[in-house]
């Protein structure tokens, strides 16, 4: 096992890293100091890899704390590429993407922006201090010791967390996947990879965000969308502080979710809007649960009886974390009534082909009403009227 700096030679390096949306700039210059600067930053990941401290320290952080941090993560490549290199007069500033796998759960490296301050004393550089690159989110382990709990179809990855309290995502993990095979017709692409920061705010910092964005959102995935089947890596990043304070039934609901997200990321795409692909994933998440529709979706219940039935069903930007809390609920619980009038009427299969066919449209514009014309052979304004009339008569 070793890790290197890897270069712009690689040409699926540089696609992972353009699907990810970083820079795949060409690399610097290929002077001395840059020179030296590869094979520190190589030394650097070999040592990551290996688990050898005195290899790390010996490349700069003295204090070690960060390697620590990794020390739960099973690692199965840690590397670096140097983007750019600016000297100082007292170092240097060097731009690298890191390029790491988790070992038996990732299909491919994840690749993220990292700046590293540089110093030069007696002739060698090392690491004074590493940390995102500009735009990007914070990692795991840069937020505290990394403790590892496994799971038969999953991987729970938490900061401040004990290990019993870790184990019982892992079960609820666990018990999602074939909940979701079951709904969707197929396995998931890979395992699940769970991360329960410490708090709202330390899962915010993971996705390069403000604390305010994620108040009260019990958990989200990220992942490429789009159906290339290239994707690296799906994370399931867990808000705690709202997440907790669910009922069991409710934190498995949110597993389940956030895990159909993950097995559908093949057939989501820039042309599925977020009713589908949230009212699906909702869908999945109350399947055989037994709930009826009013119990399921009290907000917009209390919209039909106030004699408020939407006039259809809601753009993307109704799904905005930082909005009304309540007009957040009536969307996802819209866009979950569509999916349940669909599978009622049309059967199962219906629902995941429409879902397959809106996905694979090449552009928004007529996804939806393609899908509904040569899957459910009705109109738009067919399919609203209907919807409409769903939710008088399951929530009046």
């Amino acid at each position: 096992m070793s890790g290197r700096v890897w270069s712009g030679r690689a040409a699926g390096a540089c696609l992972a890293a353009l699907l990810l949306g970083t820079s795949c700039s060409a690399p610097p210059q290929r002077d001395s100091a840059a020179a030296a600067v590869e094979q520190l930053l190589e030394r650097r990941a070999d040592a990551v890899l290996d688990r050898d401290e005195e290899a790390y320290e010996a490349t700069g952080d003295p204090d070690g704390e960060e390697f620590d941090n990794l020390g739960q993560v099973p690692l199965g490549a840690w590397e670096y590429r140097l983007v750019d290199l600016d000297r100082t007069p007292a170092g240097a500033t060097a731009t690298a993407d890191l390029a790491y796998r988790i070992d038996g759960y990732d299909r491919a490296p994840v690749t993220v922006r990292r700046t590293l301050e540089l110093v030069r004393q007696g002739g060698r550089w090392s690491v004074a201090a590493e940390r995102p690159g500009s735009g990007a989110g914070r990692q795991l382990w840069e937020q505290g010791e990394v403790t590892a709990v496994r799971g038969r179809h999953s991987l729970v990855l938490g900061v401040g967390q004990d290990k019993a309290r870790l184990a019982r995502y892992a079960e609820r993990a666990d018990r999602a996947v074939p909940a979701v095979r079951g709904a969707w017709g197929h396995a998931l692409p890979g395992r699940l990879v769970v991360l329960v920061p410490r708090s709202t705010g330390d899962m915010a910092a993971l996705l390069g965000a403000s604390a305010s964005a994620y108040q009260g959102i019990a958990a989200v995935t990220t992942g490429e969308a789009g159906g290339t089947g290239r994707a690296p890596a799906d994370r399931i990043i867990v808000n705690p502080e709202s997440y907790d304070v669910l009922g069991d039934f409710g934190k498995q609901v949110v597993l389940t979710h956030e895990a159909t997200h993950v097995a559908t990321r093949a057939h989501t795409s820039a042309a599925t809007p977020l009713w589908l692909s949230e009212g699906f994933a909702d869908w999945v998440g109350y399947r055989g649960s037994g709930r009826g529709a009013r119990q399921t979706a009290p907000e917009l219940t209390r919209a039909v009886r106030a004699g408020q039935v939407p006039q259809g069903l809601p753009d993307d930007e109704a799904f905005g974390f930082e909005g009304d809390a309540g007009l957040l609920a009536r969307a996802y619980e819209s866009g979950w009534l569509a999916c349940r009038m669909i599978a009622e009427r049309r059967g199962e299969d219906a629902l995941r082909d429409f879902y397959r066919a809106v996905g694979a449209h090449p552009r928004r514009a007529g996804a939806v009403e393609g899908a509904l014309r040569d899957v459910l052979g009705l109109t738009p304004e067919e399919f609203t009227e209907q919807w409409r009339a769903y939710a008088r008569g399951q929530l009046g």
